[in-house]
């Protein structure tokens, strides 16, 4: 992937290079032309084209914001009420993540949202012990988990 977007960058300066010209325009023309490149040759690099692992980051950050502004929208509710009604707990979450970046990422994605908390993480690094500040249905919080970021992690990943 990283190479893919060296030669990118190569063909972009190369085509400005051409163009004697060193402005910012002239550099994304240069960029779209060697995407545009890669995407033809793409059979002749192994994985996928560098532009779907970019989507899929950026799928994941705005996934991200979007959980942040509804888990504090929640929190702020229940905080704002006259009288608690919540039901704290602890739950595990068993995850297909492999690698340990992998597996911070989701731990820190999940103790950045409010209502959140990774209390623990197992000695093989296959389940996730999870504090929530209201649980309704555990197997409902645990499929938002994989349904969310584990799911758009595994897109980055592999």
């Amino acid at each position: 992937m990283a190479f893919q977007f060296l030669i990118n960058l190569i063909i972009t300066f190369v085509w400005m290079f051409l163009y004697s010209s060193w402005d910012l325009s002239t550099f994304i023309v240069g960029f779209l032309v060697g995407m545009i490149i890669l995407f033809i040759v793409r059979r002749f690099f192994p994985g996928p084209l560098y532009v779907t692992k970019i989507y899929a980051v950026i799928k994941l950050t705005l996934l991200f914001m979007k959980e942040l502004i509804l888990s504090n929208i929640t929190v702020v509710k229940q905080v704002l009420q006259p009288k608690l009604q919540i039901k704290p707990g602890i739950f595990a979450l068993e995850t297909e993540l492999e690698s340990d970046w992998e597996i911070v990422l989701l731990s820190l994605l999940i103790t950045l949202t409010p209502g959140t908390l990774v209390v623990d993480v197992s000695e093989d690094q296959k389940t996730l012990f999870i504090h929530a500040m209201n649980i309704d249905n555990i197997d409902e919080s645990i499929s938002s988990i994989k349904n969310t970021f584990e799911k758009a992690i595994l897109e980055v990943s592999r």
